[in-house]
């Protein structure tokens, strides 16, 4: 398996495949009540078998071009991961995703990760537009966003429904032009 540095500090982005499901479900149940405040995976990956399930859709994904999952790791361990939920090379649009367990909250660890995986969908596949959707209170995704270079789009009012409650939805985007102009003035 390969993995990409995210810095000095030992953290590495690498692909999550099914034989990953173990270590996603570990990582999962020591995050669960965290990564489901505003998610649904928390919810869907609860065993042994929605585990590999979860990463095996995204393995089809990967296989169709229509979305990948990576995990963020530090010292070894899955702590969170990035993703395309979405991947269109034909249309060139993506939706870009995160997750993160608690113990690595506030390290920058998304924002690094996300760049590398935009980067790569501008860069080598020729996306023009990435998307990030976020509920309007989560204040931590947003301000990835933002750090991302990110244009807020709109809100979609009330749109999902999660655990009971309905959220809006905040819409961000970055074009490739301004991702590139980002990236030459970081």
């Amino acid at each position: 398996m390969f993995a990409v540095s995210l810095g000095e500090d030992g953290a590495e982005l690498g692909p999550l495949e099914p034989w990953h499901a173990g270590e996603f479900l570990a990582h999962m149940d020591r995050g669960r009540e965290f990564i489901g405040q505003y998610i649904g995976l928390a919810d869907v990956v609860t065993d042994p078998e929605s585990s590999r399930a979860f990463l095996q859709s995204y393995a089809d994904k990967a296989a169709a071009d229509t979305g990948r999952i990576y995990g963020i790791r530090t010292d070894g361990e899955l702590v969170g991961g990035v993703l395309f939920r979405t991947f269109d090379a034909r249309h060139g649009t993506a939706e870009a995703g995160c997750w993160l367990e608690p113990s690595a909250v506030g390290r920058g660890l998304v924002t690094r990760a996300a760049r590398v995986i935009i980067d790569w969908a501008v860069e080598e596949r020729g996306i023009h537009r990435v998307e990030w959707r976020a509920a309007a209170a989560n204040e931590p995704s947003i301000a990835v966003a933002r750090r991302l270079g990110m244009t807020r789009d709109g809100v979609l009012r009330q749109n999902y429904p999660r655990r009971g409650e309905r959220f809006d939805t905040e819409i961000w985007s970055v074009l490739a032009p301004e991702w590139r102009a980002g990236r030459a003035a970081r």
